[in-house]
């Protein structure tokens, strides 16, 4: 099951990007994705869903934006393993 959602963008917003209306409804489901990724809202593999692409593809996404696929900060990861 899917919903639609509809946009009104003005006609500027496409040539911007120089792409077609297909793939700036695209490019905006990865970007919007890799944002609540980044600010914790979504998994990886909820994200990945979302943005209608493979989680594999959504890690290259992350790395195009300059966003880390790890949800855990340097200390949360030091702490981690200091139990250990």
């Amino acid at each position: 099951m899917s919903t639609t959602l509809q946009f009104d963008l003005p006609d500027t917003a496409f040539s911007a990007l120089r792409v077609s209306p297909t793939e700036f409804g695209r490019a905006m489901r990865v970007a919007a994705s890799v944002k609540w990724f980044e600010a914790g809202m979504l998994s990886q593999s909820k994200a990945a869903e979302i943005a209608g692409v493979s989680r594999a593809d959504f890690i290259d996404a992350l790395s195009r934006f300059g966003v880390s696929p790890l949800q855990e900060t340097v200390d949360e990861i030091q702490a981690s393993l200091s139990r250990l």
